[in-house]
């Protein structure tokens, strides 16, 4: 289950990347790359949402960002940071899928695979951030106790 997901995760991450640095739309660049990747339906379907829930709270989740890293302008942050954040950020606070500690770890694995050899810890500090206000404040929409997994 965690190797599709993380193809799923890449390819959204991808689509985040293309989405940042050109002028194609959102739904053509995901059509391509999954085309390309032949994931199958149920990585495919996941991918799919992810993207689409990012398109549609990415102004939350952009003000997240800006909350929890205040000294980095979201669109001052690399663009690959940028869009790990975003993509853990929604797993976090708006999906509900998969257990908190797994969604900072496949962003913390994302950073590696894809990102500077700052973005670890970078990504690592605000997810912790937001994690740890969220739990205090009870910000998440759906609740982070109710999804936390020992």
């Amino acid at each position: 289950m965690t190797g599709f997901r993380r193809k799923a995760r890449i390819i959204a991450l991808q689509t985040f990347y293309e989405l940042d640095c050109s002028t194609h739309k959102p739904k053509e660049i995901l059509t391509r790359l999954l085309k390309e990747k032949a994931l199958p339906d149920e990585a495919a379907d996941f991918t799919r949402s992810l993207v689409n829930g990012v398109l549609q709270n990415k102004k939350d989740i952009d003000d997240v960002i800006q909350r929890f890293a205040p000294s980095f302008p979201v669109n001052q942050i690399a663009t690959i940071d940028r869009n790990i954040l975003r993509l853990a950020i929604f797993e976090i606070l708006f999906d509900n899928r998969v257990p908190v500690k797994a969604a900072i770890n496949e962003a913390v694995e994302l950073a590696k695979s894809f990102g500077s050899d700052a973005s670890k810890k970078f990504i690592n500090g605000v997810l912790g951030s937001v994690v740890t206000a969220c739990i205090q404040q009870g910000e998440q929409q759906k609740g982070i106790e109710g999804t936390e997994q020992a």
